[in-house]
């Protein structure tokens, strides 16, 4: 298979300029279209014991692939592997790690938004910055082995 560029050199070894023009035009065209959109995040719905036997179902019945699934319902694509491999989310528990993860990046997120709110809503005077504190690391010496 050869590529376009080796074709566009075998056009002009055979001095087919009008070929060469057409191709030309074909890439301008091509171009115009074109758009560069941004990369698209799913943020994805909350996982409840309904979306992974959903889930489960279409893995079940369908062809689809774990990334189709996850397109489909709406959700990332490792909760829909975490589902099939390792039946996370199957059962309404608060109390399973799954859903008390899940609550603590919540609760980050949130704080990381209030945070920013405030950020921005401050009226520019001295805040307070945060420094870091050296922590109580040990260091190996070669003297030590």
């Amino acid at each position: 298979m050869t590529t376009l560029k080796e074709f566009e050199d075998a056009l002009r070894e055979q001095g087919m300029h009008m070929a060469l023009a057409i191709l030309q035009k074909l890439r301008e065209r091509d171009r115009g279209k074109r758009s560069v959109a941004p990369a698209r995040r799913i943020a994805g719905r909350k996982m409840t014991p309904e979306l992974a036997r959903r889930i489960l179902e279409l893995h079940a019945t369908t062809e689809m692939t774990q990334q189709e699934i996850a397109f489909e319902l709406g959700v990332n694509q490792g909760r829909v592997n975490e589902v099939i491999k390792r039946g996370k989310w199957l059962e309404d528990d608060p109390n399973a790690p799954e859903a008390i993860a899940r609550d603590k990046a919540k609760a980050r997120m949130s704080g990381a938004a209030d945070r920013s709110r405030s950020a921005r809503s401050g009226n520019g005077a001295s805040q307070k910055r945060t420094t870091r504190k050296p922590g109580t690391q040990a260091q190996l010496n070669l003297g030590d082995l």
